[in-house]
């Protein structure tokens, strides 16, 4: 039994890595191809830079859509159980991604190409906003205790090890000549997804349900409306996830998107060099991200995770700087280290963090709502703010730099007011049955 609960754990934190990759996969092609060749493809008539904004706002609807399929998989999750929404997210973001590669562009069919898009874009969105909730409470939850923090990161790895695939694939059809990469290139990572989609069922179905799900339904304590609850009784946990993982959110976006179009846009730095900068960051966040989140299982998850919130608040301004002095080599250096040392310390301890936040009734609806509204303020709404605070002065990323500073700095001040790193000392503690015992 003690050989199989240690299989099981393993199972499950390796399948939730590997499911939750290819998911992070299909959602960031999108990014880098918005960043680089949708605004030509469906925002032909616009001049670069407002095409780039053009491109942006249709990325950010894929983050419009994730509190919303937060709250609609949160609940089904906490009712009829994790894995059966893990299943279901994969299968509804890995369609979307391959219909985008088949997708007509702006010359054959106008502008209902970009309504289509926004439409394949939000389901995105939706599957996204259901599967992360999901993918690190599988990895926690089956966890031992003492080894929560670095089981629980390993989803969270699959954040560069996604974005690496992705940047690598973008990266290898711009290889192509312009007119092909307009015409047929563009599609091929997308297309992809369908061998993606194909590995990731193959290694979710084998992985068993959350212990703790199984308790909560082997003692019929689960919640009618878990999102309800949320709501309700937890406004506090609730606004203190959003507030303090935007930050973190925005500054992986700005890191990975926005400044991949201003390095190349307003920088005229090759797009090439950019996505191997990009790529060489999420490489390294791989095994950054396990190394912190065995860290925060000794020093404790809101430690780690203020400390890399002051990190970021130090590093914005030589961030800008080394992009700006168009050295390839301080470039290099600047997207690796923002992508592959900044980026984890604050990312790695979140599954943990925010887990220890509600009871197992309502906590994938509590995780998921929480870190999806997050998602809006920060990745939907960040390359859009900082875009539009570059364009105010003129090209210049000064006002960027205080927005993400100002973001951290908020951060700061909501992290002090979540649950210590000692409030539970067991995932599996008793579970509240009442309202007013799921307020205190």
């Amino acid at each position: 039994m003690v050989e199989q609960a240690r299989s099981s754990h393993r199972l499950a934190g390796i399948s939730s890595m590997v499911g939750t990759t290819i998911e992070w996969y299909d959602f960031f092609i999108y990014g880098a191809a918005a960043a680089l060749i949708f605004n030509q493809l469906f925002f032909p008539t616009f001049d670069p830079l407002t095409g780039v904004l053009a491109a942006f706002a249709t990325y950010a609807v894929g983050f419009i859509g994730r509190p919303l399929g937060g709250i609609v998989f949160g609940h089904f999750g906490d009712k009829v159980g994790r894995k059966s929404m893990l299943m279901l997210t994969l299968i509804l973001m890995g369609i979307p991604t391959i219909l985008i590669g088949l997708l007509p562009t702006y010359e054959s069919i106008g502008y209902w190409a970009t309504v289509c898009l926004v439409i394949l874009r939000f389901v995105q969105g939706m599957a996204m906003g259901g599967e992360w909730g999901g993918a690190v409470l599988m990895a926690v939850e089956h966890a031992p205790e003492g080894k929560k923090g670095f089981w629980g990161s390993l989803p969270q790895a699959s954040a560069g090890a996604g974005l690496m695939l992705a940047s690598i694939a973008l990266a290898m059809v711009s290889l192509l000549p312009e007119a092909a990469l307009l015409s047929w290139g563009w599609r091929l990572p997308f297309l992809a997804s369908i061998l993606l989609l194909g590995v990731g069922w193959y290694i979710r179905v084998k992985v068993p349900e959350s212990p703790d799900f199984e308790q909560v339904k082997h003692e019929s304590k689960d919640i009618k409306v878990p999102a309800l609850q949320v709501f309700k009784h937890h406004p506090k946990e609730l606004i203190t996830i959003i507030v303090a993982r935007a930050a973190e959110n925005a500054w992986f976006y700005i890191a990975s998107t926005f400044a991949l179009a201003y390095a190349t846009t307003q920088l005229n730095i090759a797009r090439q060099e950019v996505l191997f900068a990009i790529v060489c960051g999420a490489a390294l966040s791989i095994f950054v991200t396990p190394l912190c989140g065995h860290l925060s299982d000794k020093v404790g998850q809101r430690r780690l995770f203020l400390c890399g919130l002051v990190i970021l608040a130090l590093y914005c301004y030589p961030f800008f700087m080394m992009l700006n002095s168009q050295n390839p080599y301080l470039i290099w250096l600047a997207f690796f280290l923002a992508i592959g040392v900044v980026f984890p310390i604050m990312y790695a301890p979140e599954s943990m963090l925010f887990a220890r936040q509600f009871p197992a009734q309502i906590r994938y609806s509590g995780i998921s709502i929480s870190v999806q509204f997050a998602g809006v303020l920060g990745g939907g709404l960040a390359p859009l703010i900082a875009t539009k605070l570059l364009s105010l002065n003129h090209g210049q990323p000064t006002w960027v730099m205080v927005y993400i500073i100002g973001m951290a700095m908020i951060a700061i001040l909501c992290t002090l007011y979540m649950k210590s790193d000692r409030h539970y000392q067991t995932l599996a503690e008793p579970l509240p049955t009442t309202p007013s015992q799921l307020k205190t």
